[in-house]
């Protein structure tokens, strides 16, 4: 491809996206002109060949690495096989893939409801839960995203909530984040005592009889990384049991690899009754998310319908993906490493980062999921502006960089199979960012 080609390929893709794409969470006219064309392991180029290190997984999902050859691969079996299929017939691909899942699940899960994404996983985790319990009312935290379609978006806490309030029975409480505590709290022990109380008030006064479940994100994504304080999920699982309310874990970003375990909530001594997942399931080759039920869970439904259901479910292309890509994180140890890295590498690179910037006033995470959150002045911990965090968010992408920025934070979320070369690199480009474009600030 010469040179020119390429540039006019570029200069293509941004005409048409312009003139006919319409984008999410976006003023149309405020909009991105950076392509991306092509992609191997942790790195992504436009048309013209220019290199950019995915520390944002896109959007936190490409846990395997872009273009990993065997799921690639098994995408292109299936398709010359079987391209789709209805969900209510029986395929081997389908079974193979809710076999893997349930294998890396804690006993007592052994069936898997499948979608096309994270959010219409939670839509049905809702769903099942309210028929199941009987009862109709949902938990879940202020700080939290759960996705973009009718419950979920209610069930989230962010701002994104408010346009779209058309769920019915949805209540927000908050969960611990001691940086910013809503608790006066000192210590991560008071943190999660102090927030265990809170729920418990928030349950009594909304009646435990009218409460189906509480939803939580396992380490809340992409609210801030919010890594739960010692005891507070095993405390909301007694709480649950208490009163007979169902728990459902949101793993759509934590899980499958994201925290260095299989699921985030491994390293928590808790087990839900629903497990909601998709994104590093496959690392988003297909679009596909699912619902892991517990057993008791599943027998509401054995001889009851479950009044659910969609075209897509169980896609075969989404299927292969799956299997391909969970046997491939198993044989090559990925997870581990991903644990690895954090603790040899990561870890300790954005500690030293927070050593040498004042602006950053801390530092969270574990696995290829931290934070590091950006602030004016570390004595009143005020937020870096947002006019700050877009000319920060703008240097990193001139250096060479993709980061997952959100509000003063920026998120470090490499694949899993980053390297520990990658993320001195990266720790390069934070370093010369944060010293030179956000001169004068923090």
């Amino acid at each position: 491809m010469t040179e020119n080609l390429a540039e006019d390929l570029d200069a293509l893709a941004r005409e048409l996206d312009a003139d006919h794409v319409f984008h999410s969470w976006s003023a149309q006219s405020q909009r991105s002109t950076l392509v991306v064309a092509s992609g191997r392991g942790t790195r992504v180029w436009d048309h013209a060949g220019r290199e950019y290190l995915d520390f944002s997984s896109q959007l936190v999902n490409v846990n395997i690495g872009h273009q990993h050859p065997a799921v690639v691969q098994a995408i292109r079996e299936q398709a010359e096989l079987l391209t789709t299929v209805a969900p209510s017939t029986v395929n081997l691909a389908r079974g193979e893939a809710a076999k893997r899942i349930v294998g890396h699940a804690p006993p007592g899960f052994d069936k898997v409801f499948f979608t096309n994404g994270g959010a219409d996983a939670i839509e049905n985790a809702i769903r099942m839960a309210r028929l199941h319990s009987g009862r109709d009312k949902i938990l879940s935290t202020y700080r939290s995203y759960h996705g973009n379609t009718g419950a979920a978006i209610v069930a989230t806490g962010d701002w994104r909530r408010i346009p779209n309030e058309f769920a019915r029975s949805h209540v927000h409480f908050f969960g611990p984040y001691l940086y910013r505590s809503e608790f006066w709290a000192t210590t991560p022990e008071e943190e999660s005592e102090r927030a265990l109380q809170h729920l418990r008030h928030v349950i009594e006064f909304e009646g435990p009889s009218s409460i189906a479940a509480i939803l939580l994100e396992s380490i809340p994504g992409t609210a801030g990384i919010l890594v739960p304080p010692p005891g507070y999920l095993a405390g909301v699982r007694e709480l649950a049991d208490r009163h007979g309310i169902l728990l459902i874990l949101d793993e759509v970003m934590a899980g499958f690899g994201r925290t260095g375990r299989w699921f985030a909530f491994d390293g928590y001594d808790v087990r839900p009754d629903l497990i909601a997942f998709a994104k590093g399931v496959n690392s988003g080759y297909i679009p596909v998310g699912g619902v892991l039920i517990s057993d008791p869970v599943a027998a509401t439904f054995e001889d009851r319908v479950f009044p659910g259901g969609l075209t897509y479910s169980g896609h075969p292309l989404a299927m292969a993906s799956i299997v391909a890509a969970l046997d491939a994180m198993a044989s090559e140890g990925i997870v581990d490493h991903a644990r690895e890295i954090g603790e040899t590498a990561i870890g300790p690179g954005l500690a030293g980062l927070a050593e040498r910037h004042a602006v950053i006033g801390e530092v969270r995470g574990e696995g290829v999921f931290w934070a590091m959150e950006l602030v004016a002045d570390r004595e009143t911990r005020e937020p870096l502006p947002a006019a700050a965090m877009a000319r920060l968010k703008s240097a990193l992408v001139a250096r060479g960089l993709l980061p997952f920025v959100v509000d003063n934070r920026i998120h470090v979320v490499p694949p899993c199979v980053v390297t520990e070369e990658e993320v001195a690199e990266a720790m390069t480009i934070y370093d010369g960012v944060l010293g030179t474009a956000l001169e004068g600030e923090g």
